[in-house]
């Protein structure tokens, strides 16, 4: 199971109500913290993740509240005595960004692990998991991502137990290893495996103006994190000149992608009330909801 919380969802900057953009996926103990504006520690806790989890950092591009939040993330991690390494990925830039920003976070007790992508097929596996990303237009660098989550097989327990095996020995052949009976006899997996599952896919994409490669890069997710720095349509060329993209233009993206689900993420500190334009949105994608910072799900049930 793949759980995944929205613990900010504002644009630009944090509001008494509203913590910046982020995204925090939890996947077999180890979690994935997407981007990391001004607050998000604060943000973080409010919303219930673990810290302590956090293995991976992505950054889509490197406008402050989607970055100046770093040291401020980094620093309690020491303090609450983590000393296994976090890896950071985002655009070409990264290194010098990180340096700067922790020049007031020197000497962690954990090392940090650097990893510029080009959203050109610098696709890389970690902890299990597939990431993949795409080059959006907002301005500067900036990345889209993609996580796909392998599951497990369906473990057949009628199967196993036809065979003999104990029950204590189901978690070693559901992980793909044999056993042996005590009769001697040998129990490879795929004879008490029903076969693969479809992966989990994340897709997360802010801050972008529409571009044609979007809903191939999103084909099929089953849930799509994307910005809608509006609901009025009456704003699309005023979003669209600043990089970003209107509700619509959102729910069209999940459509044409045929995604399970829209949730709608960094949104105008000048918009009180998004959820006031959800009935337009879900009239071009029915499976959408208006993110809320600590809005989370678990996928994959």
């Amino acid at each position: 199971m793949v759980e995944v919380c929205l613990p900010g969802t504002g644009g630009m900057l944090p509001l008494e109500n509203r913590w910046t953009a982020s995204c925090w996926v939890e996947f077999q103990g180890r979690a994935i913290l997407i981007d990391c504006g001004e607050g998000t520690q604060i943000a973080l806790k409010k919303a219930g993740c673990r810290l302590s989890q956090l293995a991976l950092l992505l950054v889509t591009h490197f406008h402050a509240d989607h970055i100046a939040g770093l040291p401020g993330l980094l620093l309690p991690l020491g303090n609450f005595g983590k000393n296994t390494p976090i890896t950071i990925a985002g655009p070409a830039g990264l290194e010098q960004v990180v340096a700067s920003l922790m020049t007031i976070a020197p000497n962690l007790p954990y090392s940090i692990v650097l990893k510029e992508l080009d959203g050109e097929g610098k696709d890389f596996d970690l902890f299990g998991i597939h990431f993949s990303s795409m080059r959006l237009q907002h301005g500067i660098p900036c990345l889209g991502y993609r996580m796909t989550f392998k599951r497990k097989p369906i473990f057949n327990p009628d199967k196993a137990k036809e065979l003999g095996v104990p029950q204590y020995q189901y978690k070693t052949l559901h992980a793909g290893q044999s056993v042996m009976l005590d009769d001697g006899n040998l129990i490879v997996p795929y004879v008490v495996l029903d076969g693969e599952r479809h992966p989990i896919n994340i897709c997360y994409c802010t801050d972008t103006q529409p571009i044609e490669e979007l809903p191939h890069f999103a084909r099929g997710a089953d849930l799509l994190v994307c910005e809608g720095m509006h609901g009025d349509p009456a704003l699309r060329e005023k979003m669209w000149e600043k990089g970003h993209m209107v509700f619509s233009d959102s729910a069209e993206l999940a459509k044409r992608a045929q995604v399970k689900q829209l949730w709608l993420t960094h949104f105008s500190p000048a918009m009180k009330y998004p959820e006031q334009y959800l009935d337009a949105a879900r009239y071009i994608f029915n499976d959408t909801e208006v993110g809320y910072d600590g809005i989370r799900t678990t996928l994959g049930l």
